[in-house]
């Protein structure tokens, strides 16, 4: 595994990224399908795509358009699940790119359904898979279907329990990705901190609606979506700031990065490393172009490391 070196170079927990960029969930699949495409070795790590207990097909299409200020999508958290995952994902992470730090990304539908994920997933990475997985991303922002839809995000005894269950089941980094639509995210990213979190991340997408004005329908084919690209990215920024007031926590800060000096207002911010996601979608080698932007701008503004400038941002009096 490459240790953190040289100006981009960020530890994370006791992990080493060769930098903080990372591609956001929903980007990569789950490393294989952008292998060839994406350069993995060019970026610090990555997120997998959603994964379940059971298989979900997914919401209808289209799944996915475009608008003037980014992207608006409604996947429906479709994957094959956690034993599909375990049998056909694994080995192949296991073997391919040890350089390049991976998180898969936990969704459920119930309390129980987290750690059950994290359990079976933790279980699979026994032996020659142990490398498969460096850590997991609870995400948060799904329907409790036990408490009426409610997102777990947004009930703090349930985000404490989720979190609480599948630090039960692991060892490994812990990251909650917690909604922009949250009433108080500070207090929920201290919720998730006080339950065991080792790291937040934020933001997720924003819901939204884009209508075809010629058929008067919604361009998605489940009607609303998540609105992600470059229309996100103040929120973004600010609640990384907010979060990194609340908690000494790493964070990911994700949310219409499309640039180095996007990725730098979140650094600044406070985050520790950066999530690219729409932007990769739109042209896959755009990630490396941000590594590249980040390290022309460090040499050019004197600057050793990252890490140098994280938190820094300086609020007005």
């Amino acid at each position: 595994m490459r240790s953190a070196g040289g100006p981009l170079g960020v530890t994370v927990g006791g992990l080493s990224y060769r930098n903080p960029i990372v591609l956001a969930s929903g980007t990569a699949g789950y490393g294989r399908e952008v292998a060839g495409v994406v350069d993995l070795d060019r970026v610090g790590g990555f997120v997998t795509k959603a994964v379940s207990l059971e298989p979900r097909s997914g919401a209808p299409a289209p799944r996915v358009a475009e608008f003037d200020g980014g992207m608006i999508n409604a996947v429906g958290l479709a994957n094959p699940g956690v034993r599909a995952v375990c049998d056909a994902t694994l080995p192949w992470l296991a073997e391919n790119y040890p350089g390049t730090r991976r998180l898969a990304n936990i969704v459920g539908f119930s309390i129980e359904e987290f750690g059950r994920v994290v359990e079976m997933l933790e279980a699979a990475l026994a032996g020659p898979r142990g490398t498969a997985l460096d850590g997991f991303e609870l995400n948060v922002s799904c329907p409790n279907v036990k408490a009426g839809g409610m997102e777990f995000g947004a009930d703090l005894g349930s985000l404490s329990a989720v979190v609480s269950l599948a630090r039960r089941a692991t060892q490994r980094q812990l990251f909650v990705k917690l909604s922009p639509t949250l009433a108080d995210i500070a207090g929920a990213a201290r919720t998730a901190a006080d339950a065991g979190a080792d790291g937040i991340t934020v933001i997720n997408t924003i819901p939204g609606l884009v209508i075809d004005l010629e058929a008067r329908r919604p361009v998605l084919g489940f009607g609303t979506g998540g609105v992600s690209g470059p229309a996100i990215l103040p929120v973004g920024v600010l609640a990384t700031w907010k979060v990194r007031q609340a908690v000494p926590l790493p964070i990911i800060g994700v949310g219409g990065v499309s640039s180095a000096t996007d990725a730098l207002q979140y650094i600044i911010a406070g985050a520790s490393l950066v999530g690219v996601g729409t932007a990769a979608l739109r042209d896959p080698r755009q990630p490396e172009r941000i590594v590249d932007g980040l390290t022309d701008w460090c040499a050019a503004h004197g600057v050793g490391s990252v890490a140098e400038i994280r938190g820094t941002l300086e609020w007005p009096k």
